[in-house]
Protein backbone atom coordinates (compact mmCIF):
# COMPACT_ATOMS: atom_id res chain seq x y z
CA UNK A 1 0.00 0.00 0.00
CA UNK A 2 1.20 3.57 -0.84
CA UNK A 3 2.34 5.68 2.23
CA UNK A 4 1.36 8.94 0.27
CA UNK A 5 -2.11 9.72 -1.57
CA UNK A 6 -2.84 11.84 -4.19
CA UNK A 7 -2.95 15.26 -3.60
CA UNK A 8 -1.13 14.89 -0.14
CA UNK A 9 1.90 17.56 -0.21
CA UNK A 10 5.45 15.55 0.27
CA UNK A 11 8.92 17.15 1.14
CA UNK A 12 11.77 14.87 -1.06
CA UNK A 13 14.57 14.42 1.42
CA UNK A 14 17.43 14.46 -1.34
CA UNK A 15 18.12 16.44 -4.39
CA UNK A 16 16.74 14.82 -7.27
CA UNK A 17 18.91 15.00 -10.77
CA UNK A 18 18.17 14.21 -14.27
CA UNK A 19 18.95 10.35 -14.23
CA UNK A 20 18.96 11.33 -18.36
CA UNK A 21 14.78 10.54 -18.73
CA UNK A 22 13.70 14.43 -18.11
CA UNK A 23 13.67 16.06 -21.58
CA UNK A 24 15.67 19.48 -21.51
CA UNK A 25 17.69 18.77 -19.03
CA UNK A 26 21.38 17.25 -19.22
CA UNK A 27 22.04 14.50 -17.05
CA UNK A 28 23.43 15.32 -13.44
CA UNK A 29 21.46 18.56 -13.68
CA UNK A 30 19.29 19.87 -10.50
CA UNK A 31 15.77 19.29 -10.84
CA UNK A 32 14.74 19.68 -7.55
CA UNK A 33 16.42 20.39 -4.06
CA UNK A 34 16.38 19.08 -1.02
CA UNK A 35 13.75 19.85 1.35
CA UNK A 36 11.68 21.06 -1.34
CA UNK A 37 7.83 20.38 -0.96
CA UNK A 38 5.63 19.32 -3.58
CA UNK A 39 1.99 17.26 -4.23
CA UNK A 40 1.54 13.83 -4.96
CA UNK A 41 -0.32 13.80 -8.62
CA UNK A 42 -0.11 9.70 -9.33
CA UNK A 43 1.16 6.94 -7.70
CA UNK A 44 2.94 3.96 -9.69
CA UNK A 45 4.87 1.20 -8.98
CA UNK A 46 8.50 0.50 -10.78
CA UNK A 47 9.73 -3.23 -11.65
CA UNK A 48 7.00 -4.23 -10.30
CA UNK A 49 7.85 -3.95 -6.29
CA UNK A 50 8.87 -0.22 -5.75
CA UNK A 51 6.53 2.43 -5.16
CA UNK A 52 6.62 5.55 -7.32
CA UNK A 53 5.34 8.97 -6.95
CA UNK A 54 4.44 11.69 -9.82
CA UNK A 55 5.13 14.64 -7.63
CA UNK A 56 4.61 18.20 -8.94
CA UNK A 57 7.04 20.48 -7.38
CA UNK A 58 5.21 24.07 -8.31
CA UNK A 59 8.16 26.29 -7.22
CA UNK A 60 10.70 24.52 -9.55
CA UNK A 61 7.88 23.63 -12.23
CA UNK A 62 8.97 20.19 -12.66
CA UNK A 63 7.08 17.23 -12.15
CA UNK A 64 9.36 13.85 -11.32
CA UNK A 65 9.08 10.63 -10.38
CA UNK A 66 10.26 10.02 -6.29
CA UNK A 67 10.72 6.38 -4.92
CA UNK A 68 8.63 6.62 -1.32
CA UNK A 69 12.30 6.68 0.95
CA UNK A 70 12.90 9.27 -0.83
CA UNK A 71 9.46 11.45 0.38
CA UNK A 72 8.24 12.31 3.87
CA UNK A 73 5.44 14.34 4.70
CA UNK A 74 5.35 18.18 4.56
CA UNK A 75 4.06 18.71 7.92
CA UNK A 76 6.62 16.02 9.30
CA UNK A 77 9.46 17.21 11.25
CA UNK A 78 12.42 18.80 8.63
CA UNK A 79 15.93 18.62 9.85
CA UNK A 80 17.57 20.32 6.71
CA UNK A 81 21.65 18.87 6.41
CA UNK A 82 24.67 21.14 5.38
CA UNK A 83 25.18 17.77 2.80
CA UNK A 84 23.64 14.76 1.16
CA UNK A 85 24.91 11.89 -0.59
CA UNK A 86 27.34 11.40 -2.87
CA UNK A 87 28.83 14.95 -1.36
CA UNK A 88 32.61 15.48 -1.07
CA UNK A 89 33.73 16.73 2.50
CA UNK A 90 37.01 16.96 4.87
CA UNK A 91 37.18 15.87 8.70
CA UNK A 92 36.82 19.58 10.45
CA UNK A 93 39.05 18.00 13.11
CA UNK A 94 40.79 14.65 13.39
CA UNK A 95 38.84 11.43 13.30
CA UNK A 96 39.66 9.00 15.58
CA UNK A 97 38.22 5.37 17.58
CA UNK A 98 40.10 5.04 20.37
CA UNK A 99 42.54 7.25 19.97
CA UNK A 100 43.91 6.19 16.79
CA UNK A 101 43.48 8.36 14.54
CA UNK A 102 41.53 7.31 11.11
CA UNK A 103 41.47 10.67 9.13
CA UNK A 104 43.08 13.81 9.29
CA UNK A 105 41.55 17.17 7.82
CA UNK A 106 42.08 18.27 4.26
CA UNK A 107 41.63 13.89 3.71
CA UNK A 108 38.96 13.64 1.20
CA UNK A 109 35.63 11.68 2.38
CA UNK A 110 32.26 10.60 0.70
CA UNK A 111 28.50 11.31 2.52
CA UNK A 112 27.11 7.99 2.03
CA UNK A 113 23.96 8.35 4.48
CA UNK A 114 22.15 11.62 6.11
CA UNK A 115 20.75 10.53 9.06
CA UNK A 116 18.86 13.87 10.38
CA UNK A 117 16.98 12.33 13.48
CA UNK A 118 20.22 11.50 15.71
CA UNK A 119 20.47 12.82 18.96
CA UNK A 120 22.75 16.14 18.83
CA UNK A 121 21.36 17.04 15.41
CA UNK A 122 22.17 16.46 11.97
CA UNK A 123 24.93 13.09 10.95
CA UNK A 124 26.25 11.60 8.55
CA UNK A 125 28.12 7.90 7.72
CA UNK A 126 30.95 9.06 6.29
CA UNK A 127 33.38 7.12 3.90
CA UNK A 128 37.19 7.75 4.82
CA UNK A 129 40.30 5.86 2.98
CA UNK A 130 39.84 2.04 5.01
CA UNK A 131 36.58 3.17 7.04
CA UNK A 132 33.04 3.85 7.40
CA UNK A 133 32.28 6.23 10.38
CA UNK A 134 29.17 7.84 11.66
CA UNK A 135 30.23 11.88 12.04
CA UNK A 136 28.50 14.79 13.61
CA UNK A 137 27.76 17.60 10.78
CA UNK A 138 29.83 19.69 12.94
CA UNK A 139 33.17 17.99 12.68
CA UNK A 140 32.56 18.45 8.49
CA UNK A 141 33.63 20.94 6.03
CA UNK A 142 32.94 20.53 2.07
CA UNK A 143 36.03 19.20 0.12
CA UNK A 144 36.70 22.25 -1.35
CA UNK A 145 35.56 25.74 -0.47
CA UNK A 146 33.76 26.70 -4.19
CA UNK A 147 31.25 23.08 -2.76
CA UNK A 148 29.63 25.05 -0.27
CA UNK A 149 27.16 26.71 -2.65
Amino acid sequence: MPKFQLEQEVRVLRTVRNDGTFPGKEVGDRLVLRGATGFVKDVGTYLQDQIIYAVHFFDDQVMVGCREEELQAADDPWNPSRFEFRDKVTPRIPLAIGGEVIAEPGVEAEILRVLRDEPGGVAYHVRVPGRTLQVPETALDPLHAEDEA
